[in-house]
């Protein structure tokens, strides 16, 4: 097996094994690393991502430290500085109230590097295909509205960054009126 592959199993391994007990908020309970794979599959099959050590790792990884009990300093001594660093910058801080996480998102996305800014535009897009796909248990249409609402102006700090990923973004954004 090559390098890449191994490397690319092992971030799968973790990230399934973090995310194990976790599950999607659509009706059907999808496993929640369903979610990190698809990140790391928009990245690779539509955003033209070939990073492997980064781009994908940080896209299999990027809920990590934000949603288990993952450390920054376990990211970094089981993957390496470049990950742990671009997972840090899509990461948000959990001790704040959603409604500043959700503002500092929007305030923060122009700063990001050009990697955490692609791992942003790839979970953006999975995300609100899902929103597409099936309505979350227990959000109304409003709510689904106001959340495409927000990721346009997240998306808007991250342009220029993949132009494919964006206009797709676009075109979801279109056929939401947003």
């Amino acid at each position: 097996m090559n390098s890449d592959a191994a490397l690319l199993l092992e971030t799968v391994n973790f990230a399934a094994d973090k995310h194990r007990n976790q599950r999607r908020k659509d009706p059907e309970g999808t496993p929640y690393i369903n979610h990190p794979i698809g990140v790391a599959r928009v990245l690779s099959h539509e955003g033209g991502i070939t990073d492997i050590e980064v781009l994908q790792q940080a896209a299999l990884l990027h809920d990590t430290v934000e949603d288990t009990d993952t450390t920054p300093a376990e990211l970094e001594a089981k993957f390496g500085p470049i990950v742990a660093r671009i997972v840090q910058e899509v990461t948000d801080d959990k001790r704040l109230p959603k409604q500043q996480r959700k503002l500092l998102q929007v305030e923060h996305a122009a700063q990001c590097s050009r990697q955490a800014k692609l791992v942003k535009l790839a979970d953006k897009l999975y995300n609100l295909r899902d929103l597409n796909r099936c309505t979350p248990v227990g959000w109304t249409a409003e709510r689904v509205q106001e959340y495409f609402v927000w990721a346009s102006e997240v998306v808007k700090g991250l342009r220029g960054t993949n132009s494919v990923l964006e206009e797709k973004l676009g075109e979801l954004f279109r056929q939401r009126g947003v």
